[in-house]
């Protein structure tokens, strides 16, 4: 992959080139390897909120972490924010290598 795909929710804008997510916000801008990242993306509950967790390290074991909860309102308003969770998860799948330490 080489296109970068961006989104924007909220004050966030998100960045993934396919081998870096990265996420600058109001108050913190943070970066994540795909080969030391899981991806999990939950919902829609009752009220059409995901959530959305990305870890450095193991599933089991995850290190530093950033939770999220997209209401239904900023999923459909963000149509790019889906596409660019799948192109995350698909370059975490293909990463060569052992996976998340």
């Amino acid at each position: 992959m080489h296109d970068e795909i961006t989104a924007t929710v909220g004050g966030e804008f998100y960045s993934f080139d396919g081998r870096i997510l990265e996420i600058f916000g109001r108050e913190y801008s943070r970066r994540f390897h795909i080969r030391h990242l899981h991806l999990s993306v939950t919902g829609p509950d009752r009220k059409g909120r995901r959530t959305v967790t990305l870890a450095h390290g193991r599933p089991e074991a995850p290190g530093d972490s950033l939770t999220w909860h997209p209401t239904a309102t900023e999923w459909e308003q963000s149509p790019d924010l889906a596409a660019l969770l799948e192109a995350v998860q698909a370059g975490i799948d293909s990463a060569p290598g052992p996976g998340p330490v």
